[in-house]
C-alpha cells in the first residue's frame, strides 16, 4: 500500500471522508518516508528528522547499523533522543478557499495536506491542534499527541466549510496561541485578502519562541494562468465579476503575480515569519519535507 500513488485518490468523494483522508496520508507519509529509508544523502539536519549524525557522547546502542553499512557514516536514532513538538494547523475558511482546479477546491486540497502533515506528526509523537476560521466560525482543537485524537482532528477538517471574509483582527487571535509555549505553527491559506488582515493575522501569531509557516495554496492555473481566450473571474467573497482577455492580460498578471508572491515572501520574512508558495499540483511529499525541515529550526 506504501508503494501505491495517491493522485487517484484525489477526489471529492474520497477526500470527503474519514476514512479517505486516513488512507490519503497514510500512503503519502509512508511512501515519503520508505523513499527516505532508500536514500543514501539523508544527514544531520538534512529531511528526515528520525535521524541526525553521531555525535561524541550519544549512546552506541542508538546507531543505526543498517544505514552505517549502507553509507559509511553514523547516524543516530533521533525520534528516540529528541523532544516532541507542539504542531498547530490554521486553515483559512474564507469563501475565496472554494476556488477548485481538478473538481478539488483549495479547502479540500488543505484537508488532505493538513491530514498528511498531522499523520507526520502523530508518527513523531507530536502534539497536534487544528484551527479554521472564517467570519462565522472558528474551529479549535487543541493539541493532543493520540491515535485518538488524530481521528478527532480528521473528522473536524471536514466540517469545516468555507463563508465570507476573514475575521478581524481581535476575533482571528483568540484561543490560537500561548506565548509562552514553544510550538510550530502552520497557516494554510490562500493569501487573497482585502486590505491587510491576513499579512496582519501572521505577523500576530509570530512570538520569540515559537516559528510561524504561511503555506500559500495557489491553483496551477492561477500560477501559470492557463485558461481559455476569454474567462469571466469572480471574487468569491465580494461576488464581483470581471470578463478578461487571457491573451491581452497574460504577461501583465504574471508579472503582477511574482511581484506580488516577492513581496509577500519579504514582509513575512522581515516579521521572522517562512513562508511557501505550494500549489495544487505539486507532490505532496514536497509538504512532508518542507514540515520536517521546519520542524527541526524549531529543536
Amino acid at each position: 500500500m506504501a508503494s501505491r500513488d495517491y493522485h487517484d485518490l484525489l477526489q471529492p468523494e474520497v477526500i470527503n471522508t474519514v476514512s479517505g483522508l486516513s488512507l490519503i496520508s497514510r500512503i503519502v507519509v509512508e511512501g515519503y518516508t520508505s523513499g527516505l529509508h532508500r536514500s543514501k544523502s539523508v544527514g544531520p539536519g538534512m529531511e528526515f528528522s528520525q535521524y541526525r549524525g553521531y555525535e561524541p557522547g550519544d549512546d552506541l546502542r542508538l546507531l543505526d547499523w543498517k544505514m552505517l553499512a549502507r553509507s559509511g557514516r553514523y547516524y543516530i536514532k533521533q525520534s528516540e533522543v529528541e523532544s516532541h513538538v507542539t504542531v498547530k494547523f490554521i486553515v483559512d475558511a474564507s469563501a475565496s478557499m472554494e476556488h477548485e482546479e481538478g473538481g478539488i477546491s483549495k479547502l479540500e486540497f488543505a484537508r488532505v495536506m493538513v491530514a498528511c502533515l498531522s499523520h507526520m506528526a502523530q508518527k513523531q509523537g507530536d502534539s497536534v491542534g487544528l484551527f479554521a476560521l472564517n467570519e462565522d466560525d472558528f474551529v479549535s482543537i487543541y493539541p493532543k499527541a493520540d491515535q485518538k485524537h488524530f481521528n478527532r482532528l480528521l473528522l473536524e477538517l471536514l466540517k469545516i466549510s468555507t463563508k465570507g471574509k476573514w475575521p478581524e483582527l481581535n476575533i482571528a487571535s483568540r484561543r490560537i496561541h500561548n506565548r509562552g509555549e514553544k510550538e510550530l505553527v502552520f497557516f494554510l491559506t490562500d493569501m487573497y485578502e482585502n486590505v491587510s488582515e491576513l499579512s496582519d493575522f501572521v505577523k500576530n501569531l509570530k512570538t520569540a519562541k515559537n516559528e510561524v509557516v504561511v503555506l500559500q495554496i495557489m491553483s496551477g492555473k492561477e500560477m501559470d494562468f492557463d485558461y481559455k481566450k476569454s474567462v469571466t473571474f469572480e471574487d468569491l467573497e465580494t461576488g464581483a465579476k470581471v470578463k478578461v482577455d487571457v491573451n491581452k492580460a497574460k504577461a501583465a498578471y504574471l508579472k503582477a503575480l511574482n511581484e506580488k508572491v516577492n513581496q509577500t515572501k519579504e514582509q513575512l520574512l522581515s516579521q521572522g515569519v517562512h513562508y511557501h508558495l505550494f500549489r495544487m499540483d505539486n507532490d505532496l511529499g514536497d509538504a512532508l519535507q518542507l514540515f520536517l525541515k521546519e520542524r527541526i529550526r524549531l529543536q
